[in-house]
C-alpha cells in the first residue's frame, strides 16, 4: 500500500501547484483572447497550465519532479528547458521514458538545420547541445530569444560542453580566446576530458594574441587532454607560423609563448616556462645526445616562433629578407665548426655583466654597419664579430666572408629564417628562396648540417593518433615541418593527406614514412593519400609506399592527373631517388584494404599484381577508373586474386569500361570466396545483353557465398531486370541477399 499513497501523495501535490498557478495563467491566457479579432481561442488545458509552472519554478520543485510518477512525468518533459531536460535524463530513463523525440523537436525549431543523409544519429540529446555550444562559443545564437534556451541558474558553456565531442574552429580562431579565460577555466576542463576531435575550417590569417590563445588551448586539450584527431579543411592560403603552430602541437611539442602563464597542469613552475638562452646553451652540452632531424626541427621552429612572438609584443617590427651567407655567419660566429651544434646569440637586452656560460661564444652589441662588413676573411674564434644587418637571401660571391651574430634587433620576422639554413656556402651569386635553400639542406643524408638546436629547448607531451589534411596546400617548408615531425611521431595511427600540392615532396614524405616504420612501436596503420598530380606514376608510388610501411593495414590512394613519368617521350623527365624505385620484390605486408582511383591511360597490369601478390592478407579492393591495355591484362589481375588473395571478402569496380570484359566478369562470379562485389558504372551490358545476361544468371545461380551484388549504373533495363529475377528462383542456391540495381 505504500507504493499506491506515494503516488497518490506526488499527483496531491501537484495539484496543489496547479491550483496556486491556475488563477493566475488563466487571467494571462484570456487577456488576449478577448481582443483578438477572429475570436477567442481555446484556453489551455488546466495540465499544460501546470507543468508551464512547474517548469518555471523548476529550481525549487525539481526534486519533487524527479519523483513524479512516469505518466505525469511524460507530459511535462517537452515543458521545460534544455538545461532541466537534460538533467532530468537519467531520471526518466529509469521510468522507461525517452527524450530523444523532444531533442529531435529542439533541433528541427532551434537550430532550423537538416542533418546529412550520410549522418546516423544515436543520440538527438548529443548532437542538440554540441551544436549549441559551438553556436554559442561563436556568439551564433541568442540564449535570450527563447525561453528553452534561456536559465539564469546554468552557464550554457559549462552545461553543454561534456556533451561536446568535436569542436570546430573557423575563420580567425573565433572561440580560442574565449575557451582560454578564466571565467571559462572549468568549460575548458571539461572539454579537456570529453573532446576528442578538433576541426579547423577556413582559416584566416590570426593575430599574435590569437595564435597564443590557440597554443594554449591546444596544449590543454592533447597535451592535458583527451584530443586523439586534428583535421584541417579548406584553408588556400596557409599562414606557415599558425599551421606549424597546430602541427608541432599535434605532434606533442610545447613551448609556452612569450609572456604567457606557466602551465598549472605540468606540474611545477618552472616546466611551463621558456628556457632563458643561457639554460639553451647549457643543455647543448657535449654530454647530450644528439637528437634526430624531427626533433632538431621542432625545436627550432617554435623558438625561432618564440623570438618572433616576443619582438611582435614589445614593437612592430617590418618583415625583412635574410641572405644565406648572413644568416650562416648567425650560426656559425667566430669560425665555429658547423658542424657543432648551434649556441643561441647574446642580445643587447642583456645587463651589462652578465655571466655567461663557458659554451656561450662572446659577442658584441654595439659597432658601426661599415666594419661589421668590410672583413672578409674569416675570423678567429675569439674575436668580436660585429652585428649586420639582413638582407635577401643570396648565394655568397668571392671569398667566404666574416660570418657575425645578427644583432636582436635586425632578426627577421620570417618564421623560417632560423630554420631551413644550409651551413655550407656555394660559390654562386644568383639569389635562392628560402624554400631552395631548405631543399638543398634536407636533400643530404647528414641532418646535422641544419645546425638546429636539440630538444631539450621544449618538452614532449601526449600526440594525436589521427591527423587529416583536407585541401590544404603545403609549401616546400611546410612540407619539410611535416615530414620532420612524422619521421618520429610513433603515436599516429592514420594519416590523411587530400590534395596538398605535395609534388617532388612526397618523395621526402616517403622517406619520413620509411623512417617511422623502422621506429620502436610504430603504430600508423591507415593512409589516405590523395593528389592532382604525382611525380611518381600511381603503381609505382604505391609499390613505394607498400615498401615504406609494411605494417600498413588501410591504403588508399588516388591521383586524378596522370605524371610526366607516364609519358617517357616527355624530355628532361628525370626518374625518382634510386631508393624510392626499385625492381625488388615487395616484400609480404599487411594490407586488409586497399583503394586506387587511377588517371586515366592504360595501367600496367604486372606492377598492379606485384601488389597483390604480396597482400596475403587483403579483405577489400577498390579500383577507381582503371583502364587496362587489354581484356587479357584484366584476366590476369582477377587470376592473381583468385590465387594470391584468398581472404578477399569485398572487390568494387567503379568507372571501368567492361564491354570487352564479360568473360572475365563471369570468372570473377564464380569466385566462392567473395562476399560482395561492386559493378558501379563499368558499361557491362553495352555489348551483347540477350547473351551476357542468361551467362550472368547462371554464374550467380551456382554461387552460395555471395550476399551482395550492386550493378548501378549499367543501364540494365526492363528485359534485364526480369532476367535478375530468376536468380531468386526455386532451383538457385544463391544466397543474394542484397541487389542493388539503380540507374542513377
Amino acid at each position: 500500500m505504500a507504493a499506491p499513497e506515494a503516488w497518490r501523495a506526488r499527483s496531491c501535490w501537484f495539484c496543489e501547484v496547479a491550483a496556486a498557478t491556475t488563477m493566475e495563467a488563466t487571467s494571462r491566457e484570456a487577456a488576449p483572447a478577448k481582443s483578438s479579432a477572429s475570436g477567442p481561442s481555446a484556453p489551455p488545458a488546466l495540465f499544460e497550465l501546470c507543468g508551464r509552472a512547474v517548469s518555471a519554478h523548476m529550481g525549487v520543485l525539481e526534486s519533487g519532479v524527479w519523483a513524479l510518477p512516469g505518466p505525469i512525468l511524460q507530459s511535462i518533459l517537452p515543458l521545460l528547458n534544455i538545461y532541466y531536460l537534460e538533467r532530468i535524463e537519467e531520471t526518466a530513463l529509469k521510468k522507461g521514458l525517452s527524450t530523444q523525440a523532444i531533442w529531435r523537436r529542439l533541433w528541427d525549431e532551434l537550430m532550423k538545420t537538416r542533418p546529412s543523409s550520410l549522418e546516423s544519429v544515436t543520440c538527438w540529446r548529443a548532437k542538440f547541445m554540441e551544436a549549441f555550444f559551438s553556436h554559442v562559443l561563436r556568439g551564433t545564437i541568442d540564449v535570450s530569444s527563447d525561453r528553452r534556451l534561456c536559465d539564469q541558474r546554468f552557464s550554457p558553456l559549462l552545461h553543454s560542453s561534456r556533451h561536446v565531442r568535436q569542436l570546430t574552429i573557423c575563420n580567425m580562431l573565433q572561440g580560442a580566446t574565449e575557451l582560454v579565460a578564466e571565467p571559462n577555466r572549468r568549460v575548458l576542463e571539461t572539454l579537456a576530458s570529453s573532446l576528442h576531435t578538433l576541426k579547423f575550417r577556413h582559416l584566416l590569417f590570426s593575430d599574435v594574441a590569437a595564435q597564443q590563445s590557440l597554443r594554449q588551448l591546444l596544449h590543454q586539450l592533447i597535451h592535458h587532454g583527451a584530443v586523439n584527431q586534428v583535421s584541417l579543411y579548406s584553408w588556400p592560403v596557409p599562414e606557415s607560423a599558425l599551421f606549424i603552430l597546430i602541427l608541432t602541437m599535434s605532434a606533442g611539442f610545447w613551448q609556452p609563448g612569450p609572456g604567457g602563464p606557466p602551465c598549472r597542469l605540468c606540474g611545477e613552475a618552472s616546466r611551463g616556462r621558456a628556457p632563458s638562452r643561457d639554460e639553451g646553451s647549457l643543455l647543448l652540452g657535449s654530454r647530450r645526445p644528439r637528437r634526430d632531424a624531427a626533433e632538431r626541427c621542432a625545436a627550432a621552429l617554435m623558438a625561432s616562433r618564440r623570438k618572433s612572438e616576443a619582438k611582435q609584443t614589445a614593437r612592430a617590427v617590418p618583415p625583412t629578407r635574410v641572405t644565406r651567407r648572413s644568416t650562416q655567419e648567425n650560426l656559425t660566429a667566430g669560425g665555429t665548426d658547423p658542424k657543432r651544434e648551434l649556441h643561441p646569440p647574446a642580445t643587447s637586452h642583456e645587463a651589462p655583466g652578465t655571466k655567461r656560460p663557458p659554451s656561450a661564444p662572446a659577442t658584441t652589441s654595439s659597432a658601426s654597419a661599415s666594419s661589421s662588413t668590410s672583413s672578409s676573411k674569416r675570423a678567429p674564434a675569439s674575436s668580436a664579430p660585429q652585428p649586420k644587418p639582413l638582407k635577401r637571401f643570396k648565394r655568397a660571391a668571392g671569398k667566404k666572408g666574416t660570418r657575425t651574430h645578427q644583432g636582436s634587433g635586425a632578426e627577421s620576422e620570417d618564421l623560417y629564417d632560423f630554420v631551413f639554413i644550409v651551413a655550407g656556402e656555394k660559390e654562386d651569386g644568383e639569389e635562392m628562396e628560402i624554400g631552395e635553400v631548405a631543399c638543398g639542406a634536407l636533400d643530404g643524408s647528414d641532418p646535422s648540417c641544419l645546425g638546429l638546436p636539440a630538444l631539450e629547448a621544449s618538452q614532449r607531451f601526449r600526440s594525436i593518433s589521427t591527423l587529416e589534411l583536407f585541401t590544404v596546400p603545403l609549401s616546400t617548408e611546410a612540407a619539410l615541418t611535416l615530414c620532420h615531425l612524422l619521421s618520429s611521431w610513433v603515436s599516429l595511427e592514420s594519416l590523411t593527406l587530400s590534395y596538398n600540392g605535395l609534388g617532388s615532396n612526397i618523395f621526402r614524405l616517403l622517406d619520413s614514412l620509411r623512417a617511422l616504420s623502422a621506429q620502436a612501436g610504430c603504430r600508423l596503420r591507415a593512409l589516405h593519400l590523395s593528389d592532382l598530380f604525382s611525380p611518381l606514376p600511381i603503381l609505382e608510388l604505391t609499390r613505394a609506399i607498400v615498401r615504406a610501411l609494411p605494417l600498413l593495414r588501410v591504403l588508399s590512394i588516388r591521383v586524378d592527373h596522370p605524371s610526366q613519368r607516364d609519358n617517357p617521350a616527355v624530355p628532361g623527365n628525370a626518374g625518382p631517388p634510386s631508393h624510392i624505385i626499385g625492381d625488388e620484390e615487395i616484400p609480404e605486408n599487411c594490407l586488409e584494404q586497399l583503394e586506387m582511383g587511377f588517371p586515366r591511360g592504360a595501367q600496367p597490369a604486372p606492377l598492379l599484381c606485384s601488389v597483390l601478390k604480396a597482400s596475403g592478407s587483403l579483405q577489400q579492393l577498390s579500383l577507381d577508373s582503371t583502364t587496362f591495355a587489354s581484356p587479357q591484362d584484366f584476366g590476369l589481375v582477377l587470376q592473381t586474386l583468385k590465387e594470391y588473395n584468398l581472404a578477399l571478402k569485398r572487390l568494387s569496380f567503379h568507372d571501368m569500361n567492361l564491354a570487352d570484359c564479360q568473360s572475365e566478369v563471369l570468372f570473377l562470379l564464380q569466385n566462392l570466396t567473395l562476399q560482395e562485389i561492386t559493378f558501379s558504372f563499368c558499361r557491362l551490358f553495352e555489348k551483347r545483353p540477350a547473351q551476357f545476361l542468361p551467362e550472368m544468371v547462371a554464374a550467380m545461380k551456382g554461387n552460395s557465398t555471395l550476399k551482395g551484388l550492386r550493378l548501378p549504373g549499367n543501364r540494365l533495363g526492363n528485359a534485364g531486370l526480369l532476367a535478375l529475377a530468376d536468380v531468386f528462383s526455386e532451383d538457385s542456391s544463391s544466397s543474394l541477399c542484397q541487389l542493388d540495381i539503380r540507374y542513377m
